[in-house]
């Protein structure tokens, strides 16, 4: 069993004072729904930044694959009916999703994929929902997104409550980042797999390992409490190695190092970039990113 980041920081002493409650990552993330957008955490800050480069990447490859000629005649009904889907899977508010969206939007491609964002949170999807709709306002352009509960930490639940485009014949491309820190990896790569077909792409993000061994996803609540959910630190090979296990390869991407990986260490000027709260992580690498493709 992986060890929790709870239990790797407890073997340390810490000179931190704030009281630290740790709860189920679900109810975590329930809580921490209605500020976790706006409470200055600069990773996901650095994670927007980077979806930027890798986004682009990862439609281009998905469109060069699976994108289907359209029929000589079709309804709109049956135009939906085609389209491969595209998942963001731990989607939380929306933040990726919208990027995805905006992504597809460059790419001429807004319409010809449908996107679906899964979470196990309700407090979040609350939160995606509203976001998506203001950001269709904002757009002026048509969106084509379902939302549903999905829990990897309980993937062997019915598919039922999934779209059915996920159950058969799956979605052609899945993104899931930030998300890796709080499932085993065996677990999170078994139930991406499950709801994607053969060739399709996953881009993962995550907080890098060296981070991981000094802190995890938290938030402060309106008492003054530290809110912890279940974290796990996970090494790049270790994540390299479950994914191969479950039936996945390693995709080249560009800014990638020798293992096709994508890591980012905070400097002096990314510091700045980022905010306060990252100035005390220069010199650590704090995040990566890679993408797989299902064999």
């Amino acid at each position: 069993m992986a060890q929790t980041i709870q239990e790797l920081l407890a073997t340390k002493p810490s000179g931190h004072s704030q009281q630290t409650q740790y709860v189920d990552t679900v109810e975590a993330y329930d809580k921490w729904a209605e500020v976790y957008d706006t409470d200055g955490n600069f990773l996901q800050r650095l994670d927007t930044i980077e979806m930027r480069t890798l986004l682009p990447q990862f439609i281009d490859r998905v469109n060069k694959r699976f994108q289907p000629s359209p029929p000589e005649t079709e309804s709109e009904t049956e135009t939906k009916a085609i389209r491969p889907s595209l998942v963001d899977l731990g989607c939380g508010t929306g933040r990726n999703t919208i990027q995805l969206l905006s992504a597809l939007n460059t790419a001429n491609k807004a319409t010809s994929f449908s996107v679906i964002g899964l979470d196990a949170s309700r407090g979040m999807l609350d939160v995606a929902r509203t976001a998506i709709r203001e950001y269709a306002t904002k757009s002026a352009i048509q969106m084509d997104v379902e939302f549903g509960i999905f829990d990897l930490l309980q993937p062997e639940l019915p598919k039922t409550q999934l779209p059915s485009s996920l159950c058969e014949p799956g979605a052609v491309g899945v993104i899931s980042t930030l998300v890796l820190e709080h499932i085993p990896l065996e677990r999170f790569f078994a139930a991406a797999a499950g709801i994607m077909r053969s060739g399709a792409y996953l881009l993962v993000t995550n907080m890098h390992a060296e981070m991981g061994m000094r802190s995890q996803a938290g938030f402060t609540d309106e008492r003054g409490v530290k809110v912890r959910p279940t974290s796990y630190c996970h090494a790049i090979p270790d994540v390299l190695d479950a994914a191969v296990q479950a039936g996945f390869a390693v995709e080249e991407i560009v800014g990638a190092g020798t293992d096709e990986v994508v890591v980012r260490g905070v400097d002096e000027e990314l510091g700045n970039v980022l905010g306060a709260r990252a100035k005390k992580w220069v010199g650590v690498r704090v995040w990566f990113g890679v993408c797989f493709v299902k064999r």
